[in-house]
């Protein structure tokens, strides 16, 4: 299914609206260099264009612009190049009308006012919410979840895109952001992503995230203790509303009534609202009218599953996040082979890792395999060939040194040809040693055959390379990881 979009899009950084694009930026560089510089310096500013990747701000005083390009500049294009990052050149002019009062280019005296102004909140009992100053309740936000960490790919820079937007300019760009797509795919991600970013552009909004059944739980608890004007109330004093899987609201009438009037009292005050689906609106049919009606007054967008690489390049990054080095046709066989879920195919990968931590293996395409096995899923070799899940979980029978050898030079990417040469390279040399270490445990043969192996090596070059792997499994992580890794390949 191809993205589906309801709104005028367009390009969205052209689109946007030149001050509140300041005032986003304002707000951001507030917290590098304080309020005072803001008040002081910026509180008459405005971007006066901003087309071409050439940023033009304009100041009301030459005294203002020359302290900015002195002390201030390196820090202003920090967050300019942050926050468009196609923005290749800045610009300054001085015009002396942004004194006036009632210049409407100039940025809002309550967007300065309001700088440093953070919601008071403490933690929930569950540990899970925040308790806001007003009693609202509002999940806590998962730091991991950022709008950067998320890799969007050619198939949803649009969703993302929009995330971004609505977060620089909350309100006024797309409201509401409504969110669909299967599950597994990060919907929660992008959610708490944009909650995060609005949270960091405008420290004073009160912004609220939740799931559905957190929403349905407050209507039941309002109604039974009778105080649905508190609850009213709460609501509507948002800045920022967002809530997950908007789809459980279906056949729940109360909620629906109550749900529609939140969001009319929220839309009409300019307040920003983020829903999830696994569907787009026009599909929720247990959804009154009205409701998805409105739904679909701002901008839809469809998150869909990635392709191969991008699917390759979020393992990558969970790999880096936790600071592990896996063999990338292993992350190319589990990206391949796990494609219906972004969230699965992640499980796979943290599952491979701590199977590797707590074996001190390192993960194979076999191992990897045994792992998607015991989550059920179908497996297909890179190429379409189907993979036979009892020949993965059979263990290989070694009878011959040459067993090994083929093991050990399929382990480690080499031909069999360079493992039993002269070739004396690091590359080479380690495996060798290794694998006439592990023929030596293994078939126990004497030195002299093993040696035989290897292009007639005689037996004190056999007996110095497991000797040297027996003091290196001691000292040397890597190595011991590769030989569980084999043995495990092995079956012993």
């Amino acid at each position: 299914m191809a993205p589906q979009v309801i709104g005028n899009f367009g390009k969205i950084k052209a689109s946007m609206d030149k001050k509140a694009l300041w005032e986003g930026i304002i707000t951001r560089l507030s917290q590098t260099i304080g309020k005072s510089h803001i008040l002081t310096f910026f509180k008459d500013s405005a971007i006066l264009d901003n087309a071409n990747g050439v940023l033009t701000i304009g100041l009301p005083t030459v005294m203002g612009l020359n302290f900015i390009k002195e002390r201030l500049e390196v820090k202003l294009r920090e967050v300019i190049a942050e926050v468009i990052p196609d923005v290749r050149e800045v610009k300054y002019e001085v015009k002396s009308a942004l004194l006036d009062e009632e210049n409407p280019a100039k940025i809002d005296e309550k967007v300065i006012k309001e700088l440093g102004t953070v919601k008071t909140m403490r933690k929930a009992p569950n540990k899970q919410e925040v308790i806001m100053q007003d009693g609202m309740r509002s999940k806590m936000f998962n730091p991991k979840y950022t709008l950067d960490s998320f890799i969007p790919g050619n198939e949803n820079r649009l969703v993302h895109a929009a995330c971004k937007a609505v977060a620089a300019r909350p309100g006024s760009i797309y409201n509401p952001l409504f969110v669909f797509g299967g599950v597994g795919l990060g919907k929660t991600h992008l959610l708490q992503g944009t909650g995060l970013e609005i949270q960091r552009n405008y420290p004073g909004k009160n912004v609220v995230y939740m799931t559905s059944e957190r929403f349905m739980n407050e209507v039941i608890e309002a109604i039974g203790n009778r105080h649905t004007k508190s609850f009213k109330d709460r609501y509507r004093n948002l800045d920022c509303l967002i809530i997950d899987d908007i789809q459980f609201f279906g056949n729940k009438t109360t909620t629906q009534q109550e749900f529609f009037h939140t969001f009319n009292e929220l839309y009409d005050a300019g307040k920003q609202i983020i829903l999830s689906s696994d569907r787009p609106p026009n599909e929720l049919a247990e959804l009154e009218r009205r409701l998805t009606s409105r739904f679909g007054m701002g901008m839809v967008v469809e998150l869909l599953f990635p392709d191969f690489e991008t699917r390759l390049a979020i393992l990558n990054s969970k790999c880096q996040e936790h600071q592990v080095l896996i063999d990338p046709e292993v992350l190319e066989f589990i990206a391949f082979n796990v494609n219906t879920s972004v969230r699965e195919m992640v499980g796979v990968l943290v599952k491979a890792i701590a199977e590797s931590e707590l074996t001190e293996t390192t993960p194979t395409i076999k191992s990897v395999a045994e792992t998607i096995k015991r989550l059920n899923h179908n497996i297909e070799i890179k190429g379409g060939a189907a993979l036979n899940m009892a020949e993965v979980s059979r263990k290989l029978v070694v009878r011959t040194s040459d067993d090994v050898i083929d093991l050990v030079a399929n382990y480690y990417k080499i031909t069999k040809s360079e493992l039993i040469s002269e070739d004396r390279r690091k590359e080479f040399m380690v495996p060798r040693q290794i694998c006439m270490y592990l023929i030596r445990q293994i078939l126990n043969h004497s030195y002299e055959t093993i040696g035989e192996s290897f292009s007639g090596r005689n037996h004190t070059t056999v007996m110095h390379a497991v000797n040297k792997i027996e003091k290196e499994i001691q000292a040397d992580d890597r190595i011991k990881r590769d030989l569980n890794a084999l043995r495990k390949e092995i079956g012993v």
